[in-house]
């Protein structure tokens, strides 16, 4: 088996920074065999993490904006994916994956019409020297799909086998759920955007003149559930409405919380926050009972809020919620490390959506690549169909003397 150093690139919904691993993935038959290298979130520039936050609906944007939000997104990530490779030893990678940071989503009448990802390619491609995949779900809504959530192309194969049904859970500023049932085949599958996570809290923390995030819940934790809050929100037709769905920021953003906040007594700020941390508790633990799942494998920056946390294992009742770190994938790195799959699997010819969860016509291979610096030589295309990712070992503490972690 020839394993290729793939680095895996993501800025997620919050907006906090880019989440960028180093992983090695092999084919070995019908499995994928994933170590993984090193991960860690890179913090955006703060000046440019407000100009993307600014750029964010209901706020207006120009192609000038886009034009230098695009760039500067894009130098962003090179810098990030240069700095991973300098972080572990052994070869240079081989590969880069890039996910960009969405800008927008563009949703109407349950259907998915476009979708906006920025960070120019080129800029990584020309600072690595290595051939970049991006672009990565804007073909999936091509097909007829929402080109999200893609996690299900990770989750179907890493969690393929169970004898019972499970859900991964993805806890950013949108939560996502992907289920798979026990031993079934890959039309059993099923993934949807639940409704917001980490999205409506960090904008209430901006409203009330907060960082932006509240850390580990501690707000949340020392608040009351509002129920008049908690019930208009429910009434969103978004959590009614059936998958596949996706949805973001586009939705569920500052000004959506003003308006909710506008028509009922004022609401203190710790209750606000233990409302909204209720919210994403409710409609995710809701979601995965919908399906009988049995057991709930989170990660994602929510899985940092105890307050959330502890509120979505309530809520799930005899359902099990543990985080991906307990089988061996960084819960704070899963995303990007699958950006690296995603990019992987295009590498190899193999079709990387999953129809069932997204709702496309049919299987496609994703992404557009950007050639490195030496000419472009893709393998031959795979002929084997891909059922299971095995994860080669725990995250070390330390790998060639890098920290493997944050």
């Amino acid at each position: 088996m020839t394993a290729l150093r793939v680095v895996g690139l993501i800025s997620g919904t919050s907006m906090d920074g880019i989440d960028v691993a180093v992983g090695e993935m092999g084919l070995d038959g019908s499995e994928i065999i994933l170590k993984p290298l090193w991960h860690k979130e890179i913090p955006y520039d703060p000046g440019l993490k407000a100009e993307l936050l600014a750029a964010l609906p209901p706020n207006s944007c120009d192609a000038a904006t886009l034009c230098r939000l695009d760039t500067r997104v894009g130098q962003a990530f090179a810098a990030a994916a240069t700095h991973a490779l300098s972080r572990t030893n052994g070869p240079g990678g081989d590969l880069v994956a890039s996910l960009g940071q969405t800008i927008y989503h563009w949703v109407e009448g349950g259907r998915a019409l476009g979708t906006l990802q920025l960070g120019q390619p080129a800029w990584i491609a020309e600072a690595t020297g290595l051939p970049v995949i991006a672009d990565l779900r804007a073909r999936d809504v091509a097909a007829g799909g929402h080109g999200a959530p893609l996690a299900a192309a990770l989750d179907r194969l890493w969690l393929a086998g169970s004898a019972e049904p499970v859900a991964a859970l993805n806890l950013g500023g949108i939560a996502n759920i992907t289920v798979i049932a026990p031993n079934g085949p890959d039309d059993t599958v099923l993934a949807y955007d639940t409704g917001p996570a980490n999205a409506l809290l960090d904008a209430a923390s901006r409203l009330i003149g907060g960082p932006g995030i509240d850390q580990g819940g501690a707000l949340a934790a020392v608040g009351s559930v509002r129920q008049d809050l908690l019930d208009v929100l429910l009434a969103d037709p978004y959590y009614a409405a059936p998958p596949p769905k996706s949805t973001g920021k586009e939705h569920f953003h500052r000004g959506y919380l003003t308006d909710v906040l506008a028509d009922l007594p004022e609401v203190g700020d710790a209750d606000l926050m233990a409302t909204l941390a209720e919210l994403t508790a409710r409609t995710v633990a809701g979601a995965c009972l919908s399906h009988g799942v049995r057991r709930v494998v989170a990660s994602g920056g929510g899985v940092h809020n105890s307050a959330m946390m502890a509120a979505i294992a309530t809520h799930l009742g005899d359902a099990e919620l543990i985080t991906s770190d307990e089988l061996g994938l960084p819960s704070s790195g899963k995303e990007a490390y699958l950006a690296a799959l995603l990019g992987f699997l295009t590498w190899q010819g193999i079709p990387a959506n999953c129809p069932p969860a997204t709702g496309a016509e049919g299987p496609r291979l994703l992404g557009s690549v950007t050639p490195g610096t030496a000419p472009l030589a893709m393998p031959r295309p795979s002929t084997s169909a891909v059922t299971r990712l095995r994860i080669a070992d725990l995250v070390p503490a330390t790998v060639g003397g890098a920290s493997a972690h944050p």
